[in-house]
């Protein structure tokens, strides 16, 4: 990492991800789901860079989301030099399960 920001996924963020993961792989193919990671990681790059780079989060001004390859989007806060992602939200589902 070339800054000094480091990323901490959550349980739960971690939860959503393995979620996510398992419903897309029987549904989409191996091709597809590399891309998603390879989008996953480019995100978590440009977070350890500069998390203040995407917008605050409908919910909490001290959250902030970043949409990873439009069905999914990421939400996360800042503290001092840790990006902690709180939520890996499938777009799909109805905003209002958003748990943050």
């Amino acid at each position: 990492m070339t800054s000094g920001f480091s990323i901490l996924w959550t349980e739960h963020a971690l939860a959503e991800l393995e979620a996510t993961i398992a419903f897309l792989e029987t549904k989409w193919t191996e091709r597809e789901l590399r891309k998603l990671a390879k989008e996953i990681e480019k995100t978590i790059d440009l977070l350890s860079r500069n998390p203040l780079l995407f917008q605050p989060s409908d919910l909490n001004i001290t959250v902030r989301r970043v949409v990873v390859a439009k069905k999914n989007t990421l939400y996360y806060r800042i503290n001092d030099n840790t990006v902690e992602v709180l939520s890996f939200f499938s777009n799909r589902q109805n905003p209002k399960k958003r748990r943050i």
